[in-house]
């Protein structure tokens, strides 16, 4: 075994029980359990908390963000034929992390009282929707960064994302409660800027290994089905008031619709098959979900999230036939998974609409909800006018500290001594092993079931 491999595990090993001896005793010194008591405060930090908490309605939003961030991010990984278990490996590494680091990071800035962090089913789901940011930057890259840089990268994006939350949430008072721009958009870009940085000029001279295969095909079932069911939920783990969920939840479930039709609409003219294939309904299914991250609790109406769901569907076809070859080529950016096209462009969407929505709310419209969604234009310290603009500032804010993260990030991960052994021949995301290839014409040599091909 090559001497840079050996390195390299042990550079794995020693960069995990470093990171967790940390959390571990910040951990000690710093988080504590809420007492009782706080379900009955009222936290202005977050945006998404300044309404009384329901504990009884906690427990299923914490469910149901865990196994979304967990399962369907996982699954939408496993597309690469050959690398699946080791692309569902590094999004459980990055998880396992994330949200340890998120509680601590957002816990400072968001839940810090009396000295200590104070941890509760809320606290969880805003961990799981930093994960969700971190998982989605992770696609812009897969393939092209080893493990402990996926790490570094991690425990950048965390502090980024939770820096942007609190800029947008608390300092500007912007309403995304499903996170279209502090979760999609962020995530995207902050990938997208990383996978400029980490370009090689070698890396475009062999075929990117992105086969999809039948397996692939059964991991793209999995994870729709996942997105149907969950994430509505997902969606709506925020909207802490009960009275203000079903708004979420269902303008995210007709936009889930309209973007499916939308696939059946466009695909058969975009390409040769006259069905769709999996992936294809399940990347339109996210990006419907991305564009109702920021209106889907306003008064976008059930008319208004088809629209929405039908355009991002569409807008994500379209992104995969004509602007994924242009990023290649022309930008130097290499997007494993299309994220800008399933996350970046609807987030941007979804931000564009909820400024318009913001524009439009007034109190008769929204009648007691105004609170929920606008709590400053309700207090009349904001006008619709001022709410609206806040909301579009935040897309350049976003997109500035994105692209500054994602830079930084990148050079970070340049560093020599971090840089995987080349090897055109494997993307360095695999870490279980390699998935035989079946067929005599296969390429590449194949490995012994176990073996480590940590790089």
């Amino acid at each position: 075994m090559p001497e840079r491999t050996v390195t390299s595990r042990l550079q794995l090993s020693g960069l995990c029980f470093l990171l967790q001896t940390l959390t571990i005793i910040l951990f000690a010194v710093f988080v504590r359990y809420s007492p009782e008591s706080s379900a009955e405060l009222c936290l202005q930090q977050l945006n998404c908390s300044r309404r009384k908490l329901d504990l009884g309605f906690q427990h299923p939003r914490f469910r149901d963000g865990h196994l979304q961030a967990l399962l369907g991010f996982g699954l939408l990984v496993a597309f690469l034929g050959r690398y699946g278990p080791g692309s569902v490996a590094i999004s459980i590494l990055t998880m396992a992390f994330a949200v340890q680091w998120a509680i601590l990071i957002q816990g400072f800035l968001h839940f810090f009282l009396n000295g200590k962090i104070q941890v509760g089913a809320q606290s969880m789901v805003s961990a799981d929707f930093c994960t969700a940011a971190i998982l989605i930057s992770a696609g812009a890259v897969l393939g092209r960064v080893n493990p402990v840089q996926m790490l570094l990268l991690t425990l950048l994006g965390v502090t980024l994302f939770s820096l942007n939350e609190y800029i947008l949430l608390s300092l500007m008072g912007v309403s995304d409660s499903g996170g279209s721009l502090t979760v999609h958009a962020f995530g995207a870009y902050f990938g997208l800027m990383v996978s400029r940085i980490l370009h090689q000029s070698q890396m475009d001279k062999r075929k990117e290994q992105q086969d999809v295969g039948p397996l692939s095909d059964v991991f793209a079932v999995v994870g729709t089905i996942y997105l149907w069911i969950f994430w509505p939920g997902f969606s709506s783990a925020t909207t802490a008031h009960d009275n203000a969920e079903p708004w979420a939840v269902l303008n995210t479930y007709f936009s889930l619709a309209a973007s499916t039709l939308a696939t059946f609409v466009l695909s058969p003219v975009l390409y040769e098959e006259s069905t769709p294939r999996m992936v294809q309904i399940q990347d339109a299914a996210l990006a419907s979900t991305a564009v109702m991250g920021m209106p889907g609790e306003m008064l976008v109406t059930p008319f208004g999230a088809l629209v929405a769901g039908f355009l991002a569907g569409l807008i994500s076809l379209l992104g995969f036939r004509f602007l994924t070859p242009v990023l290649r080529s022309r930008l130097k950016i290499q997007d494993t998974c299309g994220v800008h096209n399933v996350h970046g462009l609807p987030g941007i969407l979804g931000t564009l609409l909820g400024t318009l929505l913001a524009a439009l709310a007034t109190a008769d419209a929204y009648s007691g909800r105004l609170e929920l969604v606008f709590p400053l234009v309700a207090q009349g310290s904001r006008t619709a006018t001022d709410q609206a603009l806040c909301q579009l500032c935040a897309l350049p804010v976003t997109l500035l500290l994105a692209a500054l993260g994602g830079g930084l990030g990148g050079a970070v991960l340049k560093l020599k001594g971090l840089r995987s052994p080349p090897d055109t021949r494997y993307p360095e995301s695999k870490v279980l092993r390699e998935v035989a290839e079946e067929g005599p014409d296969c390429g590449v040599s194949r490995k012994e079931p176990g073996t480590s091909t940590v790089v």
